[in-house]
């Protein structure tokens, strides 16, 4: 029922006046009246605003809930239990089922009708027709978030990729046919939308709080069984693997329990705000839980989705250099006392990297005065940062500390796929490769010496694919010349002139050889 305002109580009245100034003052009367009730009826709708110590986002095209100012939580008044977190953010959290229609080649009959062997014994009374490829449905399920009340959903890029059929299960037990509005694979964050209305919906936290030893819970449904809630601490934040995981990685780390099916899903803190969105798990090859889940921070999955609904894709900043870590032993060699930065082991010419004098061999260690962690921490922050904005850099050069000035570019998708190792127009087209760290061989299980370019994604209908090449893979070779970075690698392919290669390949602690055909 709409607030009922009584005038009489309002904080104005008329004021008596002289004659003779009569007119003049009716005038001012007119505006003070005017400018009064502004602030009377912005008080009222603020009253009437939902979720009391919210505010709703800025212009954009999908409100949303923001937690700007958490009051602190009392442990003591959750001795019983943390139900009163939980319950209420259980029925903004979805199942999603998707599925795609994809074709399987019958190898077998084209294989050995064709082969001269076998038609020296049996001449050509088989058919040699190839069999034609077979389509089969492959379904997937995932979790996801409901953000806004009519209908919006972020959820994983990975939960629908590539799916013709999208199905959201609410735990009401309804079922709604979703739309894909968008999808950044580079984040792996999607956004769903379901033709429904006073949807509950999660309030959004700011993950930029979050500390070690907070307390957080993740809500999804694993393994397909039903909406479950864990419970953990943030076990680290920031965390990047050089692009293993995902192109873009500022991972919240969590010993709360995520298993498949619990990706998209929500990561909550104790107020009960989404402060991540469920991605990944580091498995140890046991395929469950191992107490080391990932998740998406919403700060980043925020701008993802109010890009992807506002102008339909990610509007990114781009600097122009490839970046690698700087360990104890690089920073001794460059006459630094510790690690951390990012050194720039390239420079692409014309980009705003190379307008601004920044070189081969400098170590960037602050971006607009805040230190720089490591190379996956600055690639976030400019990617972040809008096209056209100045940002300061501090950077150390032969011992040196120099400030530069740089007005970022918007990073295009052919200036991305360059910074992402993808070929075009070769046998590994649909391949992209990060440069192999020793954080990331660890976490590969290889050796920390081992050297080459791991393999972060690989198109399913490329050749790459037809030829067992997967994700977390490490090249070593193209053709027999090793390669030890990115660029050896785009240099090596540009060799092979299109034709087939052939790769020496690590898989964990065995190495083969691969051929890959031209396709």
């Amino acid at each position: 029922m709409p607030r009922r305002i009584h005038y009489d109580s309002l904080p104005w009245c008329l004021v008596p006046v002289k004659p003779g100034i009569e007119k003049s003052f009716r005038r001012w009367n007119v505006v003070l009246i005017f400018i009064l009730t502004f602030f009377v009826i912005g008080a009222f709708v603020m009253t009437m605003t939902p979720e009391s110590g919210h505010a709703a986002a800025g212009a954009h095209k999908v409100p949303l809930k923001i937690d700007k100012d958490p009051a602190p939580v009392s442990l003591a008044a959750l001795k019983n239990g943390y139900a009163s977190v939980i319950d209420p953010a259980l029925p903004a959290v979805v199942n999603i089922s998707s599925s795609k229609v994809v074709k399987q080649q019958n190898d077998v009959p084209g294989f050995f009708f064709a082969d001269p062997l076998f038609r020296q014994f049996f001449g050509d009374q088989f058919d040699r027709t190839p069999a034609e490829p077979q389509t089969e449905r492959e379904y997937s399920l995932g979790s996801g978030v409901i953000v806004n009340p009519d209908g919006y959903i972020l959820t994983n890029n990975h939960v629908v990729s590539g799916a013709s059929d999208i199905e959201v299960f609410t735990q009401d037990k309804k079922k709604f046919r979703a739309k894909l509005v968008g999808t950044d694979s580079r984040t792996d964050v999607a956004v769903l939308k379901i033709e429904a209305t006073q949807l509950p919906s999660l309030t959004l936290g700011d993950s930029s709080n979050l500390k070690v030893g907070d307390m957080v819970f993740a809500v999804g449904d694993p393994f397909g069984v039903g909406e479950t809630a864990t419970m953990g601490i943030v076990s680290a934040t920031g965390r990047g693997f050089g692009g293993a995981i995902e192109h873009y990685e500022d991972f919240i780390q969590t010993d709360a329990a995520i298993n498949p099916g619990n990706s998209g899903g929500a990561l909550l803190d104790l107020h009960g705000d989404l402060i991540g969105i469920n991605t990944a798990i580091l498995t140890g090859g046991g395929g469950g839980s191992q107490g080391v889940g990932f998740a998406i921070p919403i700060n980043m999955a925020r701008n993802v989705m109010e890009q992807i609904v506002d102008h339909g894709r990610v509007i990114r900043g781009h600097l122009g250099v490839a970046i690698q870590s700087v360990d104890a032993d690089m920073a001794k060699a460059f006459g630094l006392a510790q690690g951390g930065g990012a050194l720039v082991s390239d420079v692409t010419p014309g980009s705003p990297a190379a307008k601004a004098g920044i070189e081969r061999g400098d170590i960037i260690l602050k971006l607009n005065g805040q230190p720089v962690s490591g190379p996956d921490d600055l690639s976030v922050r400019i990617a972040e940062t809008s096209p056209g904005s100045t940002v300061q850099l501090k950077i150390a050069r032969n011992g040196q500390m120099h400030e530069v000035s740089v007005t970022l570019g918007e990073l295009s998708e052919k200036a991305e796929t360059s910074a992402n190792g993808e070929t075009g127009g070769t046998a590994l087209q649909g391949v992209q490769v990060q440069d192999l760290t020793p954080a990331v061989a660890q976490e590969l299980g290889i050796s920390r010496t081992t050297r080459g370019v791991v393999i972060t994604s690989v198109d399913p209908a490329s050749a790459a694919a037809a030829a067992d090449l997967e994700r977390g893979d490490v090249i070593q070779e193209v053709n027999r010349k090793p390669v030890h970075n990115v660029r050896e690698y785009t240099q090596a392919l540009a060799e092979a002139h299109g034709q087939s290669i052939l790769l020496l390949v690590s898989r964990g602690d065995a190495t083969h050889f691969v051929v890959v055909q031209a396709q």
